[in-house]
């Protein structure tokens, strides 16, 4: 760690606006041993030429046709040669130290992926996040399955842990983090740097969380992916299973409000069909 080559990942899509001050932080850091990958997933904005102004051979520039964050990202990994990965999404921002702090911290402590604390800034103005949001640190899957615990802009791992859990699942347009970090969860303590190092920001009307519809199925997917993966044991599962029957008993409720009366069954069938061992078919 002491020497380690960063990779940075920044997917950027129509971010024009807020891409500079993302990158502005990555060249404002203390540790100066990194390379930047920034992926253009068919932006049709001013982001090329805000990228313009950027000359350093540490920046490596790729474009893509639009596919989505999750395709953006694992273009970047699999362009990149550092044995530690950090990812940052374009309108995010990281303080000088975060780098610095947060490898010393997974050296000193034996962690193979690590998370920073963060401000949340919505709508331009700083916010105070609800205790439920708190990070945890340490072996926390039970908790991952209720909520995403786990925010792509304060990650860092290993090259190792990046081929025992990924990639990005390409085929869900929203939940993808969520997706990524139960499979983390399983595998990994997560490390937890209890500093503010990274400033997340939203509540614009162009983020996944709030362009993407029917959200909760894709939660309600990346739990049967799990229940499938053959990776837990009882408790897990149980778990699991009891996280998928409220996620279910939720989405249900609003596709019947909707008049999607058949969403909801399907939902129910698959719960069922989770519950009682059988394979669970998960197309997109």
């Amino acid at each position: 760690m002491k020497d380690a080559l960063v990779s940075i990942i920044l997917p950027t899509y129509n971010r024009a606006d807020f891409i500079g001050a993302a990158l502005d932080s990555v060249f404002a850091q203390s540790w100066r041993h990194w390379e930047l990958i920034v992926i253009d997933d068919g932006s049709t904005d001013r982001t090329g030429r805000v990228l313009d102004r950027y000359d350093d051979p540490r920046l490596i520039r790729l474009r893509q046709e639009n596919r989505g964050v999750s395709a953006a990202r694992n273009a970047g990994i699999a362009a990149s040669s550092g044995p530690v990965v950090a990812l940052l999404d374009s309108d995010d921002q990281w303080l000088p130290r975060k780098l610095e702090r947060q490898l010393a911290y997974m050296e000193r402590h034996g962690y193979e992926i690590c998370q920073t604390d963060e401000i949340w800034v919505r709508n331009g103005r700083r916010v105070n996040q609800k205790a439920k949001y708190a990070k945890p640190e340490g072996w926390f899957f039970e908790k991952s399955l209720y909520m995403c615990l786990i925010s792509p802009s304060c990650t860092m791992f290993t090259r190792e842990v990046w081929q025992g859990i990924g990639p990005f699942d390409e085929t869900m347009p929203s939940c993808e983090d969520y997706d990524m970090w139960l499979r983390a969860c399983l595998s990994y303590p997560v490390g937890l740097v209890a500093e503010p190092l990274t400033i997340k920001h939203g509540g614009r009307p162009d983020q996944l969380s709030n362009s993407v519809t029917c959200a909760d199925w894709y939660r309600i997917r990346a739990l049967l992916k799990i229940l499938q993966s053959g990776k837990l044991d009882a408790r897990q599962r149980e778990a699991a299973l009891a996280e998928l029957g409220r996620k279910v008993a939720i989405y249900a409720q609003g596709c019947e409000k909707r008049g999607k009366e058949e969403d909801a069954k399907q939902a129910w069938t698959l719960f069922c069909m989770a519950r009682d061992g059988q394979e669970v078919p998960l197309n997109p």
